[in-house]
């Protein structure tokens, strides 16, 4: 089974046939909320489709337009559907589409989520576009290895910062052409590697909608760098996601 451990399915505009392309090539797929709106769209989103994994939280830059009083309600929206979920995401920091002036309620919405991935005891999935550094010394203080950075941006040496810490990288199907994530691959030991699309976006031929049966790109792109067969990543991947994501 290859797994997409990050995708927006509920903003993609063909779901039905997304997930039938997926399912015919075996991808297990996990959506992500960003905002109160999209958790309650993944929610239904289940119900019609039990076969999909689902995470809720809110996307740093969504955080940021509503109350610090409405974040701590949909952290006990959350924590009511904790047996529906499998992960935290959404969440992180974002210094690209924000302004320097918010790190610090961005900081402090980012603990939030992480003390609520360590009470469930679940994965969380970062965000930390622009402000790789601060996410990384954040989570650090929260003394928690369910981590996966997600499209991680940074340099080779927070990414070896990443590794030591015993964390984990979502590597986008967009590897194909990146001469950055196919430096993390070559990085990170196998054991700490997950694959995702980010579905609609991150095509790996830079095309208009990306899905999630091209995660596929990903672990194709993994055999080649680790000269190990795509059979080997699949079941490596596969024993990651058991590991860290034990309640599925």
């Amino acid at each position: 089974m290859f797994i997409d451990i990050h995708s927006h399915i509920d903003i993609c505009k063909d779901i039905d046939t997304f997930i039938k392309n997926a399912k015919k090539k075996n991808v297990k797929i996990l959506t992500a909320g960003t905002s109160p709106k999209s958790n309650r769209e993944i929610l239904k989103l289940k119900i019609k489709y039990p076969e999909i994994k689902i995470c809720l939280g809110i996307y740093p830059i969504d955080a940021l337009k509503i109350s610090e009083k409405e974040i701590d309600s949909e952290i006990e929206f959350i924590k009511k559907n904790k047996e529906k979920i499998s992960a935290i995401g959404e969440v992180g920091i974002d210094l690209k589409h924000a302004k320097e002036d918010s790190l610090e309620t961005q900081k402090e919405n980012l603990k939030k989520f992480g003390n609520l991935a360590k009470e469930l005891d679940i994965p969380i999935i970062i965000h930390s576009r622009k402000a790789e550094k601060e996410c990384i010394e954040l989570l650090e203080k929260l003394n928690y290895n369910k981590i996966i950075m997600h499209c991680f941006s940074g340099n080779m040496k927070l990414v070896s910062r990443i590794i030591n810490n015993n964390w984990n990288l979502s590597i986008p199907a967009n590897v194909k052409h990146s001469e950055h994530f196919q430096k993390i691959v070559e990085q990170t030991p196998i054991k700490q590697l997950f694959c995702e699309t980010d579905s609609p976006f991150l095509h790996p031929d830079k095309l208009r909608d990306n899905e999630p049966a091209n995660v596929i790109e990903s672990y194709k792109k993994i055999s080649e760098i680790k000269k190990i067969s795509l059979t080997e990543v699949e079941k490596k991947i596969e024993e990651n996601y058991k590991r860290l994501f034990s309640r599925d």
